[in-house]
């Protein structure tokens, strides 16, 4: 149901770490690893996948505590973790980027059109081009006079500290 958050490796103090029978899937994160304290833990019957991190503490504990979890590899259990499962691992990452790349495109096309959509209506549009127009221009006139108070105070201020 869930996963491993990877912000367990903050939790520095940490001695004790029971998940087991907690329906929790993915991959074990490597932030793990930094809980040097750790003297018990138990990740068992489970929906593990992927290597065990590598670590000196996680190798450490018995193969026990991540029973249950076939699809995971790496010492101490006995499965070890093949090139099999590494090119699923960049088979699965290929698809993701297929993903990232058609919201990218998404985004890009949104973009355009919504772009094209202002620009269109004020280009069509004469009262709301003007009303615009107008506004952009109040808008850097107020600035021009904030930039230009600030200058002359800060050279006032300047020229009292001599």
């Amino acid at each position: 149901m869930g996963k491993i958050p990877s912000k367990i490796g903050g939790m520095k103090n940490l001695e004790s770490l029971d998940l087991s029978n907690n329906h929790l899937s993915g991959e074990i994160p490597a932030a793990i690893s930094n809980l040097s304290f750790l003297s018990y833990l138990n990740l068992s019957y489970n929906d593990f996948t992927g290597q065990i991190p590598l670590g000196t503490q996680l190798q450490s504990f018995d193969a026990r505590s991540y029973a249950g979890n076939p699809k995971l590899c790496g010492l101490p259990l006995t499965k070890n973790c093949s090139k099999e499962e590494n090119y699923d691992k960049a088979k699965q990452g290929g698809a993701n980027e297929s993903q990232n790349k058609s919201l990218y495109l998404g985004m890009g096309v949104g973009f355009v059109v919504g772009l094209w959509g202002l620009w269109g209506s004020l280009f069509l549009n004469r009262a709301w081009r003007h009303k615009y127009f107008r506004l952009l221009d109040r808008i850097l006139d107020w600035i021009y006079v904030f930039v230009a108070l600030k200058i002359n105070k800060f050279g006032e201020l300047r020229a009292s500290s001599r």
